[in-house]
């Protein structure tokens, strides 16, 4: 979302939109409303930063991008001189407002759809190509699950994020910021590095540095359920330095969850379940079943029973996957 100075191109406007009038507008726009930094509204005002954005989106004339948190619009004026449509969703209705009138009367305001309100709520997100987002920080988490979930996969996703999380998307196996969504990034999308934004960019400027990053989601999409996957890692990752067994065995809501899912599997697959007490006091049969596959998986099948979610690669938690569903156990 930058917010100073560019070059004219592709004819939308033969003047420069802010050299001459961002003094004028912009601090028109700051005198309405102050920005909410709760939402995480910081604009990104170094238009250098910004075309460098959407270039490395590499845009094609019938893409239609998703742009998350476009606030008054400046991200969005470049993206409109190279893709066919902008689908731009944004929260605050004081930004939409402003988005609207910058565009009102132009040629490219037919090119672009707005959509008040929270882009996680969504029930599902609009069809587009690529994703480019300046993205509000209470939401980079979500916000990157769900676009790796999203299906059909988009082509490419340029984010900008708060150093840190950026970092939690490389981490490997041990390392300190490893983490569910470090392994869901890495099994669902190439994860690469575009570059460092200083918090001076911004308006106003943030706590933290920033980094853009960009998900290349992987084609063909890898022959998993990402709800039996992902269902798999959050259980695997609530304490991430307890050993599996605990993770999974010392869960009471865990274990009643896979005891709820393996009736539904029976159910589904004709299988009998006999729901009978084993012993007064006891769990009935059924729980006491599912225990008995869980630590078959954990302590025979995988021998991860002592292993920390932390140490687990990529392929241990395929390993973990197969195992469970092999035995009817699923996560989702």
């Amino acid at each position: 979302m930058p917010k100073s100075g560019r070059k004219p191109q592709n004819g939308i406007s033969k003047s420069d939109p802010y050299a001459a009038a961002a003094a004028k507008k912009g601090k028109a726009a700051h005198s309405i409303f102050k920005m909410n930094t709760d939402l995480g509204q910081h604009i990104l005002k170094n238009p250098g930063v910004a075309q460098a954005i959407v270039d490395k989106a590499d845009l094609k004339q019938s893409d239609i991008v998703l742009e998350v948190g476009p606030g008054t619009g400046n991200l969005t004026t470049r993206i409109l001189e190279k893709a066919k449509k902008v689908i731009a969703v944004e929260q605050d209705p004081r930004m939409a407002a402003e988005l609207t009138k910058r565009f009102q009367g132009t040629p490219a305001a037919k090119r672009l759809e707005l959509i008040v309100g929270d882009v996680i709520k969504l029930p599902q997100l609009p069809y587009f190509d690529v994703c480019i987002s300046n993205t509000p920080y209470q939401i980079s988490s979500p916000l990157t699950f769900k676009l790796l979930a999203a299906s059909p996969s988009p082509r490419t996703c340029v984010l900008m994020f708060q150093r840190e999380f950026a970092m939690r998307l490389f981490a490997k196996p041990s390392d300190k910021l490893y983490s569910r969504l470090s392994v869901n990034a890495q099994m669902w999308a190439k994860v690469d590095h575009v570059m460092k934004v200083g918090r001076n960019n911004f308006n106003p400027p943030p706590q933290v540095e920033s980094n853009v990053v960009r998900l290349s989601p992987k084609h063909p999409r890898p022959k998993i359920s990402y709800e039996e996957w992902d269902g798999l890692l959050r259980i695997a990752f609530v304490r991430k330095n307890r050993v599996l067994r605990s993770a999974f065995l010392g869960t009471t809501s865990v274990m009643e969850m896979l005891e709820a899912n393996y009736r539904t599997y029976c159910a589904q697959m004709g299988i009998a379940v006999d729901d009978g007490p084993v012993e007064e006091g006891m769990d009935g049969k059924v729980a006491e079943l599912v225990r008995s596959k869980v630590v078959k998986v954990l302590e025979k099948d995988t021998g991860f029973a002592e292993r920390r979610a932390r140490s687990c690669d990529e392929g241990d938690f395929l390993l973990l996957l197969h195992a469970f569903n092999q035995e009817g156990i699923h996560f989702s």
